[in-house]
């Protein structure tokens, strides 16, 4: 049985105090446990240590994921940050692949699948993202693109297990615009992803991995989302940045 999951992207936003204290109202808001939910808070690098001090003075039911990494180890690269880093201040997770990252900094497949396995060398669970533009989703050929994407972004990984692996599908249109696929719309593609992974990995690997809905997700209809099969959690923006809302996302899941 696959544990539900909510993870929270912060995006380019909170400073290192004000990521502080969103930490410290989210370990308030969710004092009382998360249940079987796993839930995945991923704030801004320069924040990523005091979020984990946090984490560990107020023994918070969450843990920290990053919001990029480079698959190189150390060197010249400047402005980037190495897995080692990302350990050292207790990040067990990290988003790759956003669409934001393909769109702006013109990351493709191939930077992905280099990541995941950079990542998953590290004991680091990537939280891989896939997703389709609205001109795709117009013509109809949204399944065959996203599905491209997961043979991609996964070719020569080895999963021994599938907890260590998560897929986030996040329709590009439907990203801080205020549209939101239904939970049907969802289920075709999570349905789809999970049915490839079933073809490159196995049946049985392929129903232990987590697949997040993004977009627009917020408290109002993540229920509807969680309903489905194929869908077992949220990748949250935007509603991620109060705690109220955030930990009332994580209450629905559970």
């Amino acid at each position: 049985m696959r544990n539900r999951m909510i993870a929270g992207n912060w995006k380019m936003n909170k400073t290192y105090t004000e990521g502080v204290q969103l930490a410290q109202d989210l370990a308030e808001a969710l004092s009382d446990g998360t249940g079987n939910v796993d839930v995945v808070v991923c704030p801004p690098t320069v924040d990523l240590k005091g979020v984990s001090t946090v984490i560990d003075q107020q023994s918070a039911p969450f843990a920290l994921g990053a919001q990029n990494v480079y698959w190189e180890e150390s060197g010249a690269y400047t402005g980037e940050t190495a897995p080692n880093m990302l350990e050292a201040v207790g990040a067990t997770y990290c988003i790759i692949g956003h669409s934001e990252r393909r769109d702006y900094f013109h990351e493709t497949d191939e930077d992905v699948n280099k990541k995941a396995k950079t990542l998953m060398s590290h004991n680091i669970v990537p939280i891989s993202c896939c997703g389709e533009p609205l001109e795709i989703r117009e013509a109809g050929t949204h399944v065959a693109y996203v599905v491209d994407q997961i043979k991609k972004d996964t070719e020569g990984l080895e999963i021994s297990d599938p907890a260590k692996y998560v897929v986030a599908y996040e329709p590009i249109w439907a990203i801080g615009t205020g549209k939101t696929a239904t939970a049907d719309d969802a289920q075709e593609v999570c349905g789809a992803i999970r049915a490839t992974l079933a073809e490159i990995f196995g049946q049985e690997t392929a129903d232990g991995i987590r697949i997040l809905y993004g977009g627009s997700a917020k408290p109002e209809n993540v229920a509807g989302f969680l309903e489905k099969e194929d869908v077992d959690g949220a990748l949250v923006g935007g509603a991620s940045l109060k705690a109220d809302s955030f930990s009332a996302m994580v209450k629905a899941a559970m």
